[in-house]
This record gives structure tokens, C-alpha cells and sequence, in this order.
């Protein structure tokens, strides 16, 4: 089959309301700062009606990531879950508007299209309590197969690991990606996520996914280890490759034996470090799909996310393509 993707992802879709919020507030609301915890919708309102004026962006971290990879030019397809409702119609529009294929059919009866609350500290810290909603009503029926057999990579977000329907959904993916030869790539999403599902997670590893994503708190709570860089060999040594964003330190990609040390791109000030990894996750597998090195790949994530953490909202503001190319990328 002719590749019409370079990157199907499959994910939470979700609204994100951002506002800035003091040190103080997290306190008070006994909010674990940089975590993300799951509410219900109660919980919703309740600590909405308490944060300060925010934004509201369509989010999600598959979907972030995709809209990334549209912005770079390349050609990319969401396959996520919204309500029939206002903030699920928001959710639809921003994806099509950014060049990304979504036509999931949106939930008509039942829970609400799914929300995050972020709430930003002065450091650019993000501390997230989502309400799932529609999001976990994603079934295996919702997987377009004629998609992922017509993707270069097939991307899969961890939060998927909770909600039981959305996993099976998320392996029905992985299924149609393996038996077309489709590469797969996962991103492990949270350490809250690692913790709670690190056996199945561990077991999907070995088994099905091609590139991994996480962080430096995700790939230490994956191997219950406090050593970066064991945990980096350790993960190596399971899967063809790997790109572990560490903040302000950049990046590390391994393949095999190879590690490629990526320095963060320049930023003049974070302001918000939502999206961070999702957008190094577009850059990189954009670069992935169009036959680019590993470093020039991680160099693109670290554009991308460098771009992400310079303003509000988990989504690139600018061309990402033309931004590359200014940079000789």
C-alpha cells in the first residue's frame, strides 16, 4: 500500500485549560507539582472555579505531537475520541485547521469531551489534573485500519494504558502497524503512568514497539532505578531505539551501542513546559519518517520543543518547517 502518513497517532483527546497559578495555590489545593493526576468531572468544576483566567487549546499529548508534525510539513493522522459537544467541536476544528486527518466520529451520548487543568507556576512548571471523559470511550472499532497500514509510524500515547477499552483499541493499532510492517512508536506519558502499569508497559516493550519515548523521571520509574544512564543501557538493550529528553540538559538517542547527546535548543524564557515532549516527539519523528540522522532528529525535537515552552499552550505558534530551515535543519 502506498504510505499516505508519516505519523498515525493514537491518543486522549483533550481540551487543556492553562493558567498561571502561584506556588502557593498547588499547596493549597495539595496538588504534587509537575505530576498529573486524574479527577472526575465534579472535581473539574470544583477546582476550575478556583484557578485563575486561563486559555483554553485542544490538546492531548498524541495530539500535540501530530499538529507538530503537520507544522513541519509532514503529512499526519489522529485517531482519538470527543463528545458531541462544544469543546469537542473546538477539538475537531484545531486538528483539521493544522492539516491533520481526524474523523473519528465524536461520542453522542454520554460523558463530556475530556479537559485538562494546568496549572503554570512562575518557573514554567505545569502541574495537570485531567478529566478523561470521552477520551476512554476510544474503542477498537474507532481504528481506521485503512490508516495505520497507510502510516510510516504508527505513534501510541501510555496514557492509553488506563482505560480499559482504549487499550484494547491501542493494541488493535499496534497489531494492524506490526503485521503491515508499519514502525511503532511509544511515548510512556507520565511516571505516574510507568508505576501503575510497568509490567504490561515493560511486556508491550520487549514484544511490539520499535522507539520509545520518555523522559528522565519515566525511563528511571520503568527500571526502578535513580541512574540515568542505566536506565538509558537498560532500555537500549530492548528495543531498536530510544530518545529520553532531559530538560534544560537536551537529550539523550540510543541505538544499540550508539548514544547521541543532543543539546537543548536556546530559549529566551520558558513560560510553559506544557507539550515539551510531545513537540520533541514531532520534531523527531518527522525527521524519523523523512529518512533524516539521528542526531538531526533529535536536533528537530529540540527545536521544536524549545519553540513549545516559549509561550502558552502545548502547540507550536509558529511554522516549525520554516523554523527548521532558518536554522539550516
Amino acid at each position: 500500500m502506498t504510505q499516505l502518513y508519516d505519523v498515525a497517532a493514537i491518543g486522549n483527546a483533550i481540551v487543556d485549560v492553562i493558567a498561571p497559578a502561584p506556588e502557593a495555590f498547588l499547596v493549597s489545593e495539595g496538588l504534587s507539582k509537575g505530576a498529573m493526576m486524574l479527577i472526575d468531572e465534579a472535581q473539574g468544576v470544583d477546582l476550575y472555579s478556583r484557578m485563575a483566567p486561563g486559555v483554553e487549546t485542544s490538546g492531548g499529548s498524541a495530539g500535540n505531537t501530530v499538529a507538530g508534525v503537520a507544522s513541519f510539513g509532514g503529512k499526519a493522522a489522529y485517531l482519538g475520541k470527543v463528545a458531541k459537544d462544544q469543546l469537542g467541536e473546538v477539538f475537531a476544528h484545531d486538528m483539521r485547521a493544522q492539516g491533520v486527518r481526524f474523523d473519528v466520529a465524536p461520542l453522542a451520548a454520554g460523558p463530556a469531551t475530556a479537559r485538562c487543568l494546568i496549572n503554570v507556576t512562575p518557573d514554567g512548571q505545569r502541574t495537570m489534573c485531567t478529566y478523561l471523559g470521552a477520551s476512554t470511550e476510544l474503542t477498537a472499532d474507532d481504528v481506521d485500519p485503512a490508516i495505520v497500514e497507510a502510516s510510516k509510524i504508527v505513534y501510541l500515547e501510555g496514557y492509553l494504558f488506563d482505560p480499559s477499552e482504549a487499550r484494547r483499541a491501542f493494541a488493535k493499532a499496534a497489531g494492524l502497524a506490526r503485521a503491515n510492517g508499519r514502525k511503532i512508536a511509544l511515548t510512556l506519558s507520565d511516571a505516574f503512568v510507568v508505576e501503575r502499569h510497568r509490567e504490561a508497559l515493560m511486556g508491550f516493550i520487549e514484544t511490539q514497539v520499535d522507539i520509545v519515548f520518555a523522559n528522565e523521571a519515566e525511563i528511571c520509574a520503568l527500571f526502578e532505578t535513580t541512574d540515568f544512564y542505566a536506565a538509558v543501557d537498560a532500555l537500549a538493550a530492548r528495543i531498536p531505539l530510544a530518545a529520553v529528553t532531559r530538560g534544560a540538559q537536551g537529550s539523550v538517542v540510543a541505538a544499540g551501542k550508539a548514544r547521541h547527546e543532543i543539546w537543548a535548543a536556546a530559549v529566551d524564557k520558558v513560560v510553559d513546559t506544557t507539550g515539551a515532549g510531545d513537540q520533541y516527539a514531532a520534531g523527531f519523528l518527522f525527521g524519523l519518517a523523512h529518512e533524516r540522522s539521528l542526531p538531526v532528529c533529535g536536533e528537530l525535537g529540540a527545536l521544536a520543543a524549545a519553540e513549545v515552552i516559549s509561550h502558552y499552550g502545548p502547540r507550536p505558534q509558529v511554522s516549525l518547517k520554516d523554523l527548521a530551515a532558518s536554522r539550516g535543519l
